[in-house]
């Protein structure tokens, strides 16, 4: 994973947490499992996605790369990449208890356009200080918060990536994901 992508991740997480402090919330409350007070996120998609689910989407199962999956206490993200056989480009999907609307209040992020993903009204985006556009998001809300599959094109391979940020990409495998990621 580029150090854009793990930066921009962890940026977007700091920035959730922080409007998430106070305020009052709509709605039903969802069951969560509490560590310390906070909510951390139920699915994990390092564990629970199949290896026929990952096939499935082109992903290679064994070329998993855990980025952020911390084995004990609360955690607002989960995330894992996988490379795409034959090309060079790898799949980070990562799930989240923050909202997806929260994303268009991160001053970090940029280029927004809806896309339909199955059921899902979904967004893509990419981060403002990827200055070769070689990575794009696409997000989709669930019932928990929220899941990002996204395209990571490497800096080495810049002038082969088919369009930037590799968006056509992100949304191809996200729609391949879609099924096996829970509402």
């Amino acid at each position: 994973m580029s150090r854009i992508m793990l930066g921009a991740l962890l940026a977007v997480a700091a920035l959730t947490v922080a409007g998430c402090s106070s305020g009052t919330t709509d709605g039903e409350p969802v069951a969560q499992q509490e560590t310390s007070g906070e909510k951390t996120v139920q699915f994990n998609p390092c564990e629970d996605l199949s290896a026929d689910a990952l096939t499935a989407a082109g992903l290679d199962p064994a070329s998993e790369h855990t980025t952020i999956d911390p084995p004990t206490g609360a955690t607002s993200w989960r995330i894992c990449a996988w490379k795409v056989p034959g090309q060079p480009y790898s799949v980070s999907i990562g799930a989240s208890t923050h909202m997806q609307d929260e994303v268009l209040d991160n001053p970090t992020v940029t280029d927004f356009a809806d896309v339909q993903i199955g059921s899902r009204s979904g967004m893509t985006y990419r981060q403002v200080d990827d200055e070769h556009k070689l990575s794009c998001y696409v997000s989709l809300p669930s019932s928990q918060g929220m899941f990002n599959v996204i395209a990571d094109w490497p800096y080495s391979k810049r002038d082969s990536v088919p369009e930037a940020p590799p968006c056509s990409l992100a949304i191809k495998h996200a729609t391949d994901l879609e099924p096996y990621l829970p509402e």
